[in-house]
């Protein structure tokens, strides 16, 4: 099969695994907590990866590209995994789906910034739109911010996707270079220090015997699938694909979302507001995918 055709196939992977992480990982934080389910995605993804790093071909990483990867792997698996879960469980599925979407202008952003990356009058306006459509969500009760509320937890989102953003772009480079279970090895070794100082005194917190058997099912999906697997796939992804093609995926998932939490879990519902918010993103997202730029997306 085609490079360019698994590259592809393993970014609609990754995003189908996502979209179904929003309302699994959501019934998870109901006996575990944000912070204590992030540390056990770091444990679990460190073993596993470097696991998987043992069955392939030694690569030896140079000692500037490990500073490189020490650098960024906060930004790939500490910050945005944090402000993900903490996001999501202030938040609905739904609307950590919709934030989610706005990662692909956030990249164009920030590629152009780092890559040079030339940003047209098309993807200007795409950009816009699309983000007029991220803070209506946001802020329609903005005077309403408080620990419990859905808007801090659309911020914490949204603040993840800014740091995935900047993650993909930084270690696109790093692709050319070395396998994708050599990359992400690495980063979820520098990255766990940081999770287990911020979160190991949550671990103690929850009530192990009290968890459903159903949850402990869930919590092996979000360490196995969602930690490793969609990692895996999208880091592999990149290694064929742009940034903005990679990000660009992510347009599905408040679909998919929005499918199973309403038919398979009925645990979230919509209202005009998310409709309004999802079809001003769309807007802007098409029109910065029909953007021509500079650098050649395949």
């Amino acid at each position: 099969m085609n490079k360019n055709i698994k590259a592809h196939l393993a970014i609609l992977t990754a995003n189908l695994i996502y979209a179904a992480n929003f309302p699994i990982a959501k019934e998870v934080m109901v006996y575990v907590s944000p912070l204590a389910l992030v540390l056990l995605r770091s444990v679990g993804g460190t073993i596993l990866f470097w696991l998987a790093g043992m069955t392939l071909p030694k690569e030896k990483v140079t000692k500037a590209d490990l500073l490189r990867l020490l650098v960024i792997a906060p930004l790939g698996v500490v910050i945005n995994q944090m402000l993900f879960l903490k996001g999501l469980h202030l938040t609905s599925p739904i609307n950590a789906a919709i934030m989610m979407i706005t990662t692909p202008i956030l990249v164009l952003i920030i590629a152009s910034v780092i890559i040079k990356e030339k940003i047209t009058l098309l993807r200007t306006a795409g950009i816009v739109i699309g983000f007029a459509g991220a803070f209506f969500l946001v802020f329609q009760n903005l005077s309403e911010i408080t620990k419990e509320s859905s808007s801090l937890g659309d911020i914490y989102v949204f603040i993840n996707a800014v740091s995935w953003g900047t993650f993909l772009v930084l270690v696109k480079p790093m692709m050319q270079k070395y396998h994708a279970v050599t990359i992400l090895k690495w980063c979820f070794l520098f990255g766990f220090p940081i999770v287990f100082l911020l979160s190991y005194s949550s671990i103690s917190t929850v009530e192990w015997p009290t968890i459903p058997l159903k949850i402990y099912f869930f919590l092996i999906v979000v360490v196995l699938l969602t930690t490793f697997m969609a990692y895996l796939f999208n880091i592999y992804a990149l290694k064929e694909l742009s940034p903005s093609v990679v990000s660009a995926y992510i347009y599905l998932q408040p679909l998919l979302t929005a499918f199973i939490a309403i038919v398979v879990f009925k645990n979230d519902f919509l209202t005009w507001e998310k409709l309004v918010s999802a079809l001003l993103i769309f807007t802007g997202v098409f029109l910065v995918s029909s953007g021509k730029a500079t650098q050649k997306d395949n």
